[in-house]
């Protein structure tokens, strides 16, 4: 029975035009897939909402936390009669929008100290700022020249929703006809939302591009000695659109890690191809075509399938992580990598009897002095490093060991940053208005208690909740206060906490709805909003703990329970959850990719030996990004796992080839030699491609892209010296073990024979 490569590569050879015609009908059906494709921002791409913590949050979300939109106005002098008008007129036009539930602004409180209408002089305006306590005017008018204008939107809306209303706020605010030197800006949490799922979509187009554009120039720099140098570039560019057509037609949303993700793809996949060209081109120059594709297949198809299973091993374990949004990133890499496989193995072999390919014809030196090429130069230092690891293979794994160990001290020692306003551009206009709304209404954060119940209006459950309220005032200096549905019984009964259900009653009917149904929700669910001042997220996490040990020791009565949710909380949680995922993805790349290679050689040394130089890369990584000062992220969180599949892939093909000379009556030495010689070139050059490909995202405008592209070009750079280095060693001492228990010499074990 035939193999599976062998069976496409006779259908290749016997229908040629039949596969490319198949394959190009696929590509018309992935191109409509990417017209399908969405954007995703928010809590569902930070957390399961099927969790705990997620339906706490989906709970407290759609029914207390009413978001806002902010209009930022600012003017020569926004007490001007004709500006305060202007704002009065916008706040009309704006309610009148579907989902919005009342606004407040500067023009409303001078309405309320003037029987309900606007002053029409500055005379008058200036006799209601003297009767205005300062500490409520600032809060409306921070500076004459700027206020905010607060619009009050239905609780749980979607996305989609809030983005739509954001439209249609900035048309109503461009129509508005402002006076000559007032400017308007639409900003909040909602309008900063919507624009960073704008920017991400730009961002992702960009750096597409910006990874092809690098492609074209690695490939045609470092891949000349094939013809048809760019068809790797083509190659990798069907894979894309198979990826985005398969994402789009399965309805996965993209995401701001997402977007990382393609140039990712793009880097490590073009590698199969460079690695499927250019062992056709090896094959093409001693054999007729047939040949040369029937070999290309089925010695090489099987290699690169099982690197490329190797790397989607350390994708694939990214699935542990209790984020989605790394989970989608780790699928994404997977489906990209499985496209660009299939896409290399089907059409370099295609195109080759479609065109009848001819390699280019090599030079030869009839002279000695005659100048060598660059990859013969380049083979040539590569024999020379492989020859002295040989000679010392024992003191460079010391060597590199070390290094490896003080990286994984270091590790520890990385910042974990959860912060999502540092993971976006930081001129991104959104961003820039919404620190400016924070500076002028003061920095602070809110952190909610959801409390649920049998009767949380009950005596016992009130005071309970005042007492809490009180203690972490007193005890907490983050805390600036506090309010909940408590505070407002006190507030409409003369400063004193009804004790009866009757004086609950009384005093609630007398409480507007708007507050009543912003702190309480019927008599099971109710809210504790503490007011905390801002924090990095590492000493919120820190606070929230703390706070979590108060409610065990003052807790709830019976029948009632209370449980820290919002935003703040999630973020905070975020850090204990990167710094375990990302050990706990690692760990399992290596357990996946070692169970994998057994599976297949059925031999423990064998599947380990690729495994023990990416080990090394791991350790490095965490120096350098303790040297370069790098946090971990949500995105960088996943290079632990990422460089397991990535240099699994590069000592896989070194493994896989030095057996196959072995089984063609080499010594091991030699053996190890030729292999690192033969397939050494391929390696650094798809490996270099793949460095350009990853230096797109240090592109990015977002920091956390950003980033993430500086250590995966570095990481590279460490998976080539893993297997170029560090891969010859273990093979040197791997196998002289091996013919040591079968009772013969390596020869060139100690040193490596002249004939070599």
């Amino acid at each position: 029975m035939h193999s599976p490569f062998e069976n496409l590569s006779q259908v290749i050879l016997s229908r040629p035009k039949l596969v490319a015609l198949l394959f190009l009908v696929l590509i018309g059906v992935a191109l409509y897939g990417t017209t399908l494709t969405t954007m995703q921002t928010g809590s569902e791409t930070y957390l399961d909402m099927d969790t705990q913590r997620g339906m706490l949050l989906d709970r407290y979300t759609k029914t207390f936390q009413s978001d806002s939109v902010l209009i930022l106005i600012e003017a020569d002098d926004v007490l001007n009669p004709g500006v305060l008008a202007y704002i009065e007129r916008l706040q009309d036009d704006i309610a009148r929008e579907r989902y919005v539930t009342g606004s407040s602004g500067i023009a409303d409180m001078v309405k309320s100290q003037n029987g309900g209408v606007l002053p029409t002089n500055k005379a008058e305006i200036q006799r209601i700022e003297e009767q205005v306590p300062p500490e409520i005017f600032t809060r409306y008018v921070p500076s004459r020249t700027m206020t905010i204008v607060v619009v009050t939107i239905e609780p749980g809306l979607e996305n989609s929703q809030q983005f739509s209303l954001i439209d249609n706020v900035k048309k109503r605010v461009s129509l508005s006809e402002s006076p000559p030197g007032v400017s308007v800006v639409v900003t909040g949490n909602s309008a900063f939302s919507k624009e960073m799922s704008d920017e991400m979509g730009t961002s992702m187009g960009t750096l597409i591009l910006a990874a092809m554009v690098l492609m074209v120039i690695a490939v045609g720099l470092l891949f000349g000695h094939v013809r048809y140098r760019l068809l790797s570039v083509f190659i990798v560019g069907t894979g894309l659109i198979l990826t985005f057509g398969i994402i789009g037609l399965a309805g996965m949303p993209i995401t701001m890690v997402t977007i990382g993700a393609f140039p990712v793809m793009i880097g490590i996949g073009i590698d199969y191809a460079i690695q499927f060209h250019s062992r056709f081109d090896e094959e093409a120059r001693k054999s007729p075509l047939p040949v040369a594709v029937r070999t290309t297949i089925t010695k090489a198809g099987p290699s690169v399938l099982y690197a490329m299973l190797a790397t989607a091993m350390g994708f694939f374990a990214l699935s542990i992580s209790p984020l989605p949004m790394i989970r989608s990133f780790g699928l994404v890499c997977v489906i990209g990598l499985a496209c660009c496989y299939l896409a290399s193995i089907v059409m370099v072999p295609t195109f080759g009897i479609l065109t009848a390919y001819r390699p280019v014809v090599e030079k030869k030196h009839e002279h000695k002095n005659e100048k060598k090429s660059n990859v013969e130069r380049y083979n040539e230092h590569v024999g020379a490093v492989v020859e002295t690891v040989a000679k010392n293979p024992v003191p460079v794994l010391i060597a590199c060991i070390l290094i490896a160990f003080i990286g994984f001290q270091m590790d520890n020692e990385i910042i974990v940053n959860t912060d999502e306003k540092t993971f976006v551009p930081a001129n991104m206009p959104a961003k820039v208005n919404l620190d400016k709304v924070k500076r002028m209404m003061g920095e602070t954060s809110t952190t909610p208690v959801l409390v649920r119940g049998d009767d949380v209006l009950s005596p016992d459950a009130l005071l309970w909740i005042q007492e809490f309220q009180q203690y972490e005032e007193t005890h907490n200096s983050k805390i600036t206060g506090s309010r909940s549905i408590v505070t407002y019984l006190v507030l409409y009964n003369s400063g004193v906490l009804p004790r009866t259900n009757s004086e609950i009653d009384e005093v609630l009917n007398r409480i507007p709805n708007e507050i009543r149904s912003r702190y309480v929700s019927g008599n099971t669910e109710a809210v504790i909003e503490f007011s905390t001042i801002d924090m990095p997220n590492d000493a919120g996490m820190s606070m929230i703990d703390q706070m979590k040990k108060d409610l065990e020791w003052k807790s709830a009565p019976p029948g009632i329970s209370a449980s820290f949710t919002g935003m703040g909380e999630m973020f905070t949680n975020l850090i204990r959850e990167i710094r375990a995922g990302k050990t706990q993805m690692t760990v399992l790349g290596f357990a996946m990719i070692l169970v994998f290679l057994y599976f297949i050689y059925r031999k423990f040394a064998k599947a380990a030996t690729p495994l023990v130089p990416i080990v090394l890369i791991v350790g490095w990584n965490g120096l350098i990004m303790y040297v370069l000062a790098i946090d971990y992220t949500p995105l960088t969180a996943t290079l632990g796992s990422m460089s397991v599949g990535v240099a699994s892939e590069y000592t896989i093909l070194i493994m896989e080839r030095c057996y196959e000379e072995r089984e063609n009556g080499m010594a091991l030495l030699p053996a190890i030699r030729h292999s690192i010689q033969q397939i050494g070139t391929a390696i650094t050059v798809s490996g270099m491609t793949t460095v350009f490909g990853f230096a797109a995202l240090m592109i990015s405008t977002f920091g956390i892209i950003s980033n993430f592209g500086t250590v995966t070009v570095i990481s590279v750079f460490f998976a080539l010296a893993g297997a170029i280095i560090v891969m010859p060693a273990i093979l040197v001492i791997v196998g002289a073990m091996g013919e040591k228990d079968k009772g013969q010499i390596a020869p060139g074990t100690r040193s490596l024979s002249p004939d070599l």
